[in-house]
C-alpha cells in the first residue's frame, strides 16, 4: 500500500489554486519534505509544464519513490535524500543553468527546530535561481500571536512532543527570507487556519 497522508489529500486542491498563478512561468520545482509524494503527483498532473523534484529525510525516500513509480511521470524524477541540518546539498547552485525556479514546502517549518528553519532558508539561498520563488504552506503566528485557539492548542501539542518545534512567527520567517534576497509577494489565507506564503528573489 502506498504511503498516504489524509491532510495532503484535503489540502492539495487549495494549495494548487494558490500556487498555480505563481508557478506559471516556472519549470523546475524543489519540494522540501515531500512526505508521501501526494502533492508532487497532484501538482504535476494539473500543471504539465512543471518538473517537480521531491526530497525528504533518508527514511522517507523509499515511500515517496514507491508513489512516484506508481502514479508519477517523467516530470517527477526519483526523490532525493536531503536534510536541512546537513549542508551542503548536492544540487545545482543558484547561478547554474539548471537551478530551481521555485522551492516549495508544506507543514515542515513547525516540525523542525528554528535553527533548522534558518538552515532551510540558507539552503534556498544556495539553490534558487534569480527571479525564483520560495513557497511555504502551514500555520503561522503574526506579531507573536496565534491566529486561532486551535493553532495555539496545536502549538502546545507540538512543543510537548519536542520543545524545539512550534508554529513560527511570520515576521521571523520574513527576516530569514530577506537575508537570502527574497521579498514577500503573497500571503494567502488557506483552509484549516493555514497560510501560503510566497517570496520572490530579485531577477538579478
Amino acid at each position: 500500500m502506498l504511503p498516504f497522508a489524509p491532510s495532503a489529500e484535503r489540502n492539495k486542491d487549495a494549495i494548487l489554486a494558490g500556487l498555480a498563478p505563481h508557478l506559471a512561468q516556472c519549470r523546475r520545482i524543489l519540494e522540501i519534505g515531500s512526505g508521501t509524494g501526494q502533492h508532487a503527483v497532484h501538482m504535476t498532473q494539473a500543471l504539465p509544464h512543471l518538473v517537480w523534484q521531491c526530497s525528504d529525510l533518508p527514511g522517507a525516500v523509499a515511500g515517496i519513490a514507491e508513489r512516484l513509480e506508481s502514479e508519477g511521470s517523467a516530470r517527477t524524477p526519483p526523490p532525493l535524500a536531503l536534510d536541512v541540518a546537513a549542508p551542503p546539498w548536492s544540487l545545482p547552485m543558484a547561478d547554474a543553468p539548471d537551478a530551481f525556479d521555485a522551492v516549495y514546502t508544506a507543514n515542515t517549518l513547525h516540525i523542525m527546530s528554528f535553527a533548522h528553519v534558518g538552515q532551510f532558508f540558507a539552503r534556498i539561498g544556495e539553490v534558487l535561481a534569480p527571479g525564483g520563488m520560495c513557497c511555504v504552506y502551514g500555520p503561522m503566528k503574526y506579531g507573536g500571536a496565534f491566529t486561532t485557539e486551535s493553532n495555539a492548542a496545536f502549538d502546545a501539542q507540538l512543543r510537548a512532543g519536542n520543545p524545539e518545534s512550534g508554529i513560527r512567527d511570520f515576521e521571523a520567517l520574513d527576516e530569514l527570507a530577506k537575508d537570502q534576497g527574497l521579498a514577500l509577494v503573497d500571503d494567502i489565507a488557506m483552509p484549516a487556519n493555514n497560510r501560503l506564503i510566497v517570496w520572490r528573489r530579485a531577477a538579478g
